[in-house]
C-alpha cells in the first residue's frame, strides 16, 4: 500500500504524487460523525445548560473544536455532528465558528439533532442508535468509510493514519486504542488482541480488566474512535436496531457482537497522535471538575503536555473580535499583573494579581483582588478585594467584592460545589444570579 505520510527527502516525486492521490481519495470517500449529544453529568453544574462538547476549554476553545479540528487537519471535510442534550450552545458555536468549509467542494459540517426520525419516534437511545436514526441522511453522502468520533475529549490525532491502517488490514471495523494503567481500565472498554492486533475480546467497563500480554500493569482500552466500512456499518446498525435486548450502544452491544464474527482491529493511538510531549500520547477525558481544572491549568506550564502553539496542526474555533488584554496600575499595593498565567483577549487586570491561572476572554479582575491556580471562563467580573484560589468560575459570574473562596473548603461547601481534590466550582446561580440560559 502506498504511504500517505508527507514527502520525505528519500521519497521519489512519483511516490509522493501517488501517496497524495491516495490520501485525497480516502478523504473524499470518508464521512466523519461526531457524537456530541452527551450531557457529561460528572461536570455537575457546568453542564446544567449545555452539552459537554460545548464546554469552554483552553482559554478560547470549546471541547468539540478538538475532534472537528482533527478532522479538518486530517483532510476529512465531510463532517456530521450528532446533537441531543441541551444543544443550543453547541449549535450556535458550530454555526459561528465552523461555517468556513466550502459546499461547492462538498465540504460541510452538518448538524444532526435528535428528531425522532424512526417509526418508534424515540430520542437517541445510545451511541449506535444515534447513528442508526440518521442512516437515511448518511446514505445520501455515498461514503465508503464512516469515522465515528466522540465529541467530548481533548487530543490531537491524524485520522488519516487510522483510516490507512484500516484499509491496509482489510478490516470491517477498526478501534483506536490507548494503553493505560490497569487500575484505571474499569472505566473503559478493554480489548484483547493477537499478534496482528486483531481484536479477540472486548469487555465494556469490566470490574476486573484483563492486562495486556507481557505488561501486567497496563490494559488496552477503546478511545471511542471507530472506523467502519460504510455498507458493513449500516447492515450492523439495522441488525442491532431489530434486537430488542440491545441497548443500541457501540461499546455495550455492537463491538462485543462483532469481535468474534468479523475482522475488527485495534489501532495504536501512539501511531497517529500529533505533538506528543516526551513521546507520551496526549488524550484527556475532562469529564470531572478535577480533570477539567487540571487539563486547563497544565496549559500554563512552561512546557504543556498539549501543544496549542503548533502552526502545522492548529485548533480551529470561533474567533471573537476583541481588543488585546490590558494590565493597568503600577502602585506597590495596586499593580495589575499576571504571572505564569494565560490571559485571553478582552481581559482587563486592573490593579490585581493573577498567578498560575487561565483566563478566558472578557474577564475583568478589579483592584486589590488576588486570583491563584484558577480557571476563569468568559465574561466574568471579579470584584475588588476578592481572593480566589483553586477555583473554576463559570461564564457570566460577577464575583462580589471581598469574596474569599478556596481557603476554607467547609465554608465553601455551604454555597458552592467543592470536589474531592478541593477544587471549587462557582456559578451565577450559586451567587444568586439566574442567567443559566446564557451558556
Amino acid at each position: 500500500m502506498d504511504k500517505i505520510e508527507p514527502k520525505h527527502a528519500n521519497e521519489s516525486q512519483a511516490e509522493y504524487k501517488t501517496s497524495s492521490r491516495f490520501h485525497n481519495n480516502i478523504s473524499h470517500e470518508t464521512l466523519a460523525l461526531i457524537l456530541a449529544g452527551g450531557r457529561g453529568s460528572r461536570l455537575h453544574q457546568m453542564t446544567d445548560w449545555r452539552a459537554k462538547p460545548a464546554v469552554p476549554f483552553g482559554g478560547k476553545f470549546r471541547i468539540v473544536d478538538f475532534p472537528l479540528s482533527n478532522c479538518v487537519n486530517s483532510g476529512f471535510r465531510r463532517i456530521g455532528v450528532v446533537t441531543q442534550y441541551k444543544a443550543q450552545s453547541l449549535i450556535r458555536h458550530i454555526q459561528h465558528g465552523w461555517s468556513f468549509l466550502d459546499g461547492r467542494f462538498k465540504e460541510f459540517v452538518e448538524l444532526l439533532p435528535a428528531q425522532q426520525r424512526t417509526v418508534e419516534e424515540t430520542w437517541y437511545q445510545g451511541t449506535a442508535d444515534a447513528v442508526f436514526q440518521n442512516i437515511d441522511i448518511l446514505l445520501r453522502h455515498n461514503a465508503k468509510y464512516v469515522l465515528i468520533l466522540g465529541g467530548d475529549h481533548i487530543y490531537k490525532m491524524d485520522y488519516s493514519k487510522l483510516l490507512a491502517e484500516h484499509i491496509e488490514k482489510c478490516a470491517d471495523m477498526t478501534v483506536s486504542c490507548l494503553e493505560i494503567p490497569l487500575q484505571e481500565a474499569s472505566a473503559f472498554g478493554v480489548l484483547g488482541v493477537n499478534d496482528q492486533r486483531q481484536v479477540t475480546s472486548f469487555a465494556e467497563k469490566p470490574a476486573h480488566p484483563v492486562p495486556m500480554p507481557g505488561q501486567a500493569g497496563k490494559a488496552l482500552v477503546s478511545m471511542g474512535i471507530y472506523v467502519f466500512n460504510a455498507d458493513f456499518l449500516y447492515k450492523q446498525l439495522i441488525r442491532d436496531h431489530q434486537d430488542h435486548d440491545s441497548s443500541h450502544d457501540f461499546g455495550k452491544d455492537l463491538i462485543p457482537y462483532l469481535v468474534p464474527r468479523y475482522r475488527v482491529f485495534a489501532h495504536r493511538f501512539m501511531n497517529s497522535c500529533v505533538n506528543m510531549s516526551s513521546g507520551i500520547p496526549y488524550w484527556r477525558d475532562v469529564g470531572t471538575v478535577d480533570a477539567y481544572w487540571e487539563a486547563n491549568v497544565d496549559l500554563i506550564s512552561v512546557t504543556p503536555q498539549l501543544n496549542l502553539y503548533d502552526d502545522d496542526w492548529p485548533i480551529w474555533t470561533h474567533q471573537e473580535q476583541l481588543p488585546p488584554a490590558k494590565f493597568v496600575f503600577d502602585d506597590d499595593d495596586r499593580r495589575g499583573q499576571a504571572l505564569d498565567s494565560s490571559v485571553s483577549g478582552g481581559c482587563i487586570i486592573s490593579g490585581a494579581t493573577v498567578r498560575r491561572s487561565l483566563l478566558f476572554s472578557n474577564v475583568k479582575v478589579n483592584s486589590y483582588s488576588y486570583v491563584e491556580d484558577s480557571v476563569i471562563l468568559p465574561n466574568v467580573e471579579i470584584g475588588r478585594h476578592a481572593h480566589l484560589q483553586r477555583v473554576v468560575v463559570e461564564k457570566q459570574c460577577v464575583i462580589p467584592e471581598g469574596l474569599t473562596v478556596g481557603i476554607d473548603p467547609e465554608e465553601d461547601r455551604k454555597r458552592f460545589y467543592v470536589t474531592e481534590k478541593g477544587i471549587t466550582l462557582i456559578t451565577s446561580e450559586m451567587l444568586g444570579r439566574d442567567i443559566h440560559k446564557i451558556c
